[in-house]
Parts: structure tokens; C-alpha cells; sequence
């Protein structure tokens, strides 16, 4: 096989993101106090397991190389951010009104078209995106069939009246 006609196949999908933090158990009230993620597997002090729906880990948390450090830089090589997939828009409605009452931060919030977005920072500055996929039959596409996503402003109100139902 040469290697222009390979293509992945289409049943391929991220299985999980590691993560080096600074503080585990900083880390621990993040993802699995704030965000929900089940911990499934704890290493003493030094590393973590987290899942949704009994999977053994869609996040690991680590402090191996990064115990006490420093977030990395904004404008340097990295990870631009880790984007969880709720399977609804309720879901996303609900996640969003968890944070919020908890007044934790959030950098921002998006309509791309495909998806509904917000955004905000672990405690290390790590990005997080936490997103809902409309439908692929309502995904905005070009004249020529491609998908033509944009960033918009989310309405929040919007999201919030899912949980009026």
C-alpha cells in the first residue's frame, strides 16, 4: 500500500488525553469533583484514572515530571485543549449550570455550527472544551458539500432553556 492511499479508518476515535498537572489532588477536584469523571484507578499521590460510564480511563492525571511546577507557557508547543463530548444538549446545559453556580471560570463560549461549546482552564491552565455535536443533517455546509463551520457567540440563555423541559 502506498502511503497517499491510506486513509484511517472511520471507527477510529481518541481514547484518552494524559495529563501532567502539578497538584493531583487539585486535579481530582477539577475533573472529577467540578467536571464529574469517576475515578477509576488512583496511584498514591503521584497519578490518577478517570472515566465516564465505567470506561478504565478517558483522562489520566499525572505528576510524575510536573509535581509543583509552573503551567506551561500560552505561546509554546502543546496541547490547545482537551474537548469532552456530552451526548446532549440538556447535558451540556446542565454541566454549564454546575460550573457556573460553583463560579469557576470560564474563558469562553461558542457556536460552531456542528457543536455548541464553552471553554475554560483546569487548575494548571490546561484548556478544557466542553461541547455537544448537533446532528450531522444540520451541520452548515459549503455550496460544494464541505462543512463550514464558524465561531459564534452561544447563547447561553438558549442552552439554559433545555433545562426547562
Amino acid at each position: 500500500m502506498r502511503e497517499e492511499d491510506y486513509t484511517i479508518p472511520s471507527q477510529t476515535r481518541i481514547g484518552h488525553v494524559h495529563l501532567k498537572v502539578s497538584d493531583l489532588d487539585r486535579a481530582l477536584d477539577f475533573y472529577n469533583g467540578l467536571l464529574g469523571f469517576e475515578i477509576t484507578q488512583k496511584l498514591g499521590d503521584q497519578a490518577a484514572f478517570l472515566s465516564a460510564g465505567g470506561y478504565h480511563h478517558h483522562i489520566g492525571l499525572n505528576t510524575w515530571q510536573s509535581k509543583g511546577a509552573s503551567p506551561a507557557p500560552n505561546y509554546a508547543p502543546g496541547l490547545f485543549h482537551t474537548a469532552i463530548v456530552y451526548p446532549s444538549r440538556k447535558a451540556l446545559a446542565e454541566i454549564f449550570l454546575k460550573i457556573r453556580e460553583a463560579k469557576y471560570r470560564f474563558t469562553g463560549a461558542a457556536d460552531h455550527g456542528v457543536s455548541e461549546a464553552l471553554y475554560l482552564d483546569d487548575p494548571d491552565g490546561n484548556g478544557v472544551e466542553l461541547y455537544w455535536d448537533r446532528p450531522k443533517e444540520q451541520w452548515p455546509r459549503t455550496a460544494d458539500g464541505e462543512i463550514d463551520m464558524y465561531t459564534r457567540p452561544l447563547d447561553l440563555e438558549g442552552l439554559l432553556s433545555e433545562l426547562e423541559e
